[in-house]
């Protein structure tokens, strides 16, 4: 049974609309999506790391009650867990502010057991950190030695965008890595200054990895690969928080790949009728998450696709 492993930060995010705080949700880009895939019955692991304090308790016991095992969450004794802020704008739309305390010592943790055609997701400035680095290298080497997918999200925020020419060579190291690369208008604006789809794809994707899938909230997504060139319109919904929507087009598209059978070797020839179907799956999840306060797709959605 193919499984998807995940790795990056687990954080309380702390929903605001208005000045007023309306919901707190365990969260974490690439934790959003894991969430997801593991709701709707796809065997997941998550890497990730909290503190020994209520806030850690509080994600800890969410993994638990979403059939998430917590063996490969570092459990740190000295710091605090990490928690963010998220101010909805009338668009529900969110602006962030992060409080962090790590302590030195991190990721201090045993890796799943990795075989062939699983998926690996990385992703956000977890997969860029200088601390963290090597642990990120060593899970990319064995996905690369066992013939695992790497999908590969930026998720590049605007607090990092004066760290972009810094972090320019760990990103195209994870892009030569990545098997599939999924980005926001925002993250190639805060790394590159581009928003044009085929001039990113060209200019700054392709050289590394083939597939490219680049998401410009409701103006559409765009498919670019070696042999399709593709733009996808999305539904106009009734947005409630889009804080979860990009990770849940990940989790959607990782959904999409397994259900239509992907493995490592068809990545290079997967034809447009299959892509269509792929792409469905990330704008179904997508749409679903951006109707709630939730991070990750709701119950309903997750009984119709299990």
């Amino acid at each position: 049974m193919r499984k998807v492993i995940g790795i990056g930060e687990t954080i309380l995010d702390i929903l605001f609309q208005g000045d007023q705080p309306t919901a707190a949700v365990p969260g974490g880009s690439v934790f959003n999506g894991i969430v997801s895939l593991a709701r709707v019955g796809v065997p997941v692991c998550f890497i990730s790391e909290t503190g020994n304090d209520h806030v850690g308790n509080i994600i800890l016991q969410f993994m638990r009650d979403n059939n998430l095992s917590t063996d490969h969450v570092n459990v740190f004794p000295d710091g605090k867990s990490p928690v963010s802020l998220a101010f909805l704008n009338d668009r529900s739309d969110a602006e962030y502010i992060f409080y962090k305390d790590y302590p030195k010592q991190r990721l201090d943790v045993e890796y799943p057991k990795l075989e062939e055609d699983d998926i690996v997701i990385i992703g956000s400035y977890y997969a860029l950190n200088p601390v963290l680095r090597d642990k990120i290298v060593d899970l990319l080497d064995m996905a690369r030695e066992r013939k695992a997918i790497v999908y590969y999200d930026p998720n590049f925020r605007s607090s990092h965008k004066e760290e972009a020419i810094r972090l320019a060579p760990t990103i195209i190291e994870n892009l030569e890595y990545a098997d599939i690369v999924r980005g926001s208008r925002e993250d190639f604006f805060y790394m590159y200054n581009l928003h044009e789809a085929d001039k990113i794809y060209k200019e700054k994707i392709k050289f590394y990895c083939p597939n490219f899938l680049y998401t410009a909230g409701r103006d559409g997504i765009s498919l670019r690969t070696l042999a399709v060139a593709k733009d996808y319109p999305v539904p106009s919904v009734e947005t409630v928080s889009t804080v979860g929507a990009g990770d849940n087009f990940n989790a959607g598209i990782l959904f999409g790949l397994l259900k239509e059978g992907v493995r490592h070797r068809d990545l290079g020839s997967i034809d447009e009728a299959k892509w269509d179907r792929i792409i469905q799956y990330g704008i179904d999840f997508a749409t679903d998450v951006c109707q709630s306060l939730g991070n990750s797709v709701s119950p309903e959605f997750a009984a119709r696709y299990k």
